[in-house]
C-alpha cells in the first residue's frame, strides 16, 4: 500500500486520515480530481455551501507538493510583480496582487476556524547572495509600495540580517511580517479533516485514468466512476494523460529537503532567532526555516530532467553546511523530495474546459496559500461567482517546446543558463 515520502512531514502527523478506494459509481454535483490543498480548499468550501462532493485521490490525501513542500507562506506569485503587469496591464496586477495577500489572511482564518495544528509561524526574509540582488531587492520593495501599496517589506542591511541569522551567507535581505510557515502536510490533512466533517466524501488510491466531457463529465477511476455536474482538476504536477491541452503547459520539477536531527531549542534558535522563514533569490535557490521540535529544514537544488540527483542526503548538506557551517557533524534525519508544477512564465494556470469542467496548476513553487485560493476561487465559480477565478484566465500561457519527449532535455538546457547566472 502506497505510503507518503519518507519526510519530517509524514513522521509528525496530526491527522492520520485514510479513505477507501472508490469501488462503485457515483453522482455528485461536484468531482475533484486532486486531494492537495487545492483539492481539499474547494472541497471545504463547496461542502459547506450545500454542495455533494467526491474527491479522487490517486496516492494519499496530501501525497504530492501541498504535503512535501517547504511549507514557506510567502506574498505574491512565483514571477514578479512586474511580469504580471507586462502581461495583463496594471488595473489586472493590482486585483492578482490583492488576491495573493487575502490568500494569506484566508490560510489563517482556516487554521484559526479549523483548529488546524500545523505550527503556524510568523516571518519571512529574502535574502541577497551578492550586490546585485540588494539592487533587486531595494528596486522590488519600492515598486510594490507605490504601485500595489505594499508598504510591510523592511530592508535589511547585512548587520541587521546576523542578528537574526548565525550565518555570513548573506549580504542583506527584505523581511516581511505577513509572511510565514507551516507544517504543510499537517496543514493539508487539516483542510481534509475539515471538508469530510462538512460533508465531503474522499476517495484514496483512486487514480483517475481518464474524464468524459460534456454536460453531465465523468471521471473514471480502475474501479469506479464518478458523474457530476462539474468537475475540477487539482492534481497539478501529479495530473498526467487527462488532460493534454493543460498538461502540455506545465512542466514536473523535482525539488528537494533535509531536515536534521533536533538541533535543542537553544541550538535552533541561534541559528534563526525571530524563527522566520528563509530563502535566497537565486533562480536555483536555497530556502530554510526551523521545525516545531528544533530541527532544520533546509531545502533547494532542484531536477528538470525528472532524475533524482545522485548522493541526495550529502549533495543537500554540503548547501546546509555552506550557510551554516556551525552544523559540521549534525546528523541529517530526513531527506526527500517530490515534484512542483511550473509553467514557462512562473505565473499559475488557471481556467475552465468545456465551460464545466476547471482547473488550477502551476504554483511553480509559490502554492502554500495560493493553493487554498484556487480552491476556494473555483468553488466560488460553481457558485456563481467567476469574476476572480477568470481573471486568471487573462494570464497568458505557452506550452513546453517538444512534447511530452522532449521538452525535459529541452529545459535541461535552458535551465543551465540560469544556474551559471547564480554562479556569477
Amino acid at each position: 500500500m502506497q505510503q507518503h515520502a519518507d519526510s519530517y512531514y509524514a513522521a509528525s502527523i496530526k491527522y492520520p486520515l485514510s479513505f477507501p478506494p472508490l469501488e462503485d459509481d457515483l453522482d455528485v454535483d461536484v468531482c475533484i480530481v486532486g486531494a492537495g490543498i487545492t483539492g481539499a480548499s474547494a472541497a471545504l468550501v463547496l461542502a459547506e455551501r450545500g454542495y455533494k462532493v467526491a474527491v479522487l485521490e490517486g496516492k494519499l490525501t496530501g501525497w504530492g507538493a501541498s504535503g512535501r513542500s517547504g511549507g514557506q507562506m510567502i506574498f505574491g506569485y512565483a514571477c514578479d510583480q512586474a511580469k504580471l503587469t507586462r502581461l495583463v496591464g496594471m488595473e489586472a496586477s493590482r486585483a492578482l496582487w490583492d488576491i495573493s495577500l487575502e490568500a494569506m489572511t484566508l490560510m489563517r482564518r482556516r487554521i484559526h476556524e479549523h483548529a488546524i495544528d500545523c505550527d503556524l509561524a510568523d516571518g519571512h526574509l529574502h535574502a541577497a547572495v551578492k550586490p546585485r540582488h540588494m539592487t533587486e531587492l531595494e528596486s522590488w520593495a519600492r515598486d510594490l509600495r507605490r504601485d500595489f501599496g505594499y508598504d510591510k517589506l523592511e530592508p535589511w542591511s547585512r548587520e541587521r540580517v546576523r542578528q537574526q541569522l548565525d550565518t555570513e551567507a548573506y549580504l542583506g535581505g527584505l523581511y516581511d511580517p505577513a509572511s510565514g510557515h507551516v507544517h504543510p502536510l499537517n496543514y493539508t490533512l487539516g483542510l481534509v479533516k475539515a471538508a469530510v466533517a462538512a460533508g465531503a466524501r474522499f476517495f484514496e488510491h483512486s487514480p483517475v485514468t481518464r474524464i468524459e466531457r460534456g454536460a453531465t463529465p465523468v471521471a473514471h477511476t480502475p474501479t469506479g466512476k464518478v458523474r457530476s455536474r462539474h468537475l475540477l482538476l487539482c492534481g497539478n504536477a501529479y495530473l498526467e494523460g487527462v488532460a493534454p491541452e493543460i498538461e502540455r503547459k506545465i512542466m514536473p520539477v523535482g525539488t528537494y529537503i533535509t531536515a536534521t536531527e533536533p538541533l535543542g531549542e537553544e541550538r535552533a534558535r541561534e541559528l534563526i532567532r525571530n524563527n522566520m522563514a528563509v530563502a535566497d533569490i537565486n533562480f536555483v535557490l536555497d530556502y530554510f526555516r526551523l521545525s516545531a521540535d528544533h530541527r532544520l529544514l533546509f531545502g533547494g537544488r532542484v531536477s528538470y530532467s525528472r532524475l533524482d540527483p545522485l548522493n541526495l542526503a550529502d549533495t543537500m548538506g554540503k548547501r546546509l553546511r555552506h550557510v551554516f557551517p556551525q552544523l559540521q557533524g549534525v546528523k541529517q534525519q530526513y531527506t526527500w523530495g517530490g515534484y512542483v508544477g511550473i509553467t514557462m512564465n512562473r505565473a499559475p494556470h488557471f481556467g475552465r474546459l468545456d465551460g464545466n469542467v476547471y482547473f488550477a496548476q502551476g504554483f511553480s513553487g509559490h502554492g502554500i496559500a495560493l493553493t487554498g485560493m484556487a480552491g476556494t476561487l473555483m468553488a466560488d465559480a460553481i457558485a456563481g461567482s467567476a469574476e476572480r477565478f477568470d481573471l486568471f484566465g487573462r494570464i497568458p500561457h505557452q506550452d513546453f517546446p517538444g512534447g511530452r519527449l522532449l521538452r525535459t532535455p529541452a529545459l535541461v538546457l535552458a535551465m543551465a543558463w540560469y544556474r551559471l547566472r547564480d554562479l556569477l
